[in-house]
């Protein structure tokens, strides 16, 4: 089973060999994995996507959580969400069968970013079902694909869902460093005054 997971880090070296090491020493394999800038400085936003049995969930998030610069992990596997891959495809094309290579770029969404006398290069944007089409669809043709490059799945809940994370170390401008104490914060500190000394 696949599980889609998304870690928000601090940006820092050495990040990605620990999350790698994690899934090896746990005897998982990372079927892809998507680093980039989230929309706070400093953080940045990584989504795993393993393949393990369908209990290893919890064990993943919480093994994700012990290590070092791991601000917040989310399984967003069973979420609705929206997910998307890019690839390039890299086909060999001649000028009689161009044509038909934009034909099929068409019906599937993509666009030609590049042509050149004996290649033409796709862009595909979409579900990985959607890019597995077009490349099962080019290898039945006389379409000879030469080069392949994916990125991994993206993904983001949909909705209002923002990460809690950020919102708590947003700072509205106009007002000081100081945030104003959750409700949740405000309990903890309750019950830890009412312990004996």
């Amino acid at each position: 089973m696949l599980h889609t997971f998304v870690a928000l880090v601090e940006d820092k070296p050495g990040v990605l060999t620990r999350v790698a090491s994690l899934f090896r020493r746990l005897n998982i394999n990372i079927v892809s994995l998507t680093v980039g800038h989230s929309e706070k400085t400093g953080v940045s936003r990584m989504t795993i996507v393993s393949d393990a049995s369908p209990t290893a969930g919890h064990r993943i998030m919480a093994s994700l959580y012990k290590l070092e610069n791991v601000l917040q992990v989310d399984d967003v596997g069973q979420a609705a969400c929206v997910s998307r891959e890019l690839a390039l495809i890299k086909v060999a094309a001649t000028p009689k069968t161009r044509s038909h290579i934009f034909e099929l770029a068409e019906v599937f969404r993509a666009r030609i970013v590049d042509l050149a006398p004996e290649s033409l290069m796709i862009e595909i944007t979409g579900v990985e079902s959607k890019i597995e089409g077009l490349i099962q669809v080019l290898n039945e043709s006389d379409d000879r694909i030469l080069e392949i490059s994916r990125t991994g799945r993206m993904v983001m809940r949909r909705g209002q869902h923002t990460s809690r994370v950020l919102d708590a170390m947003r700072v509205p401008s106009g007002e000081s460093e100081s945030e104003p104490i959750a409700e949740d914060d405000e309990a903890e500190i309750t019950e830890e005054a009412d312990l004996p000394q």
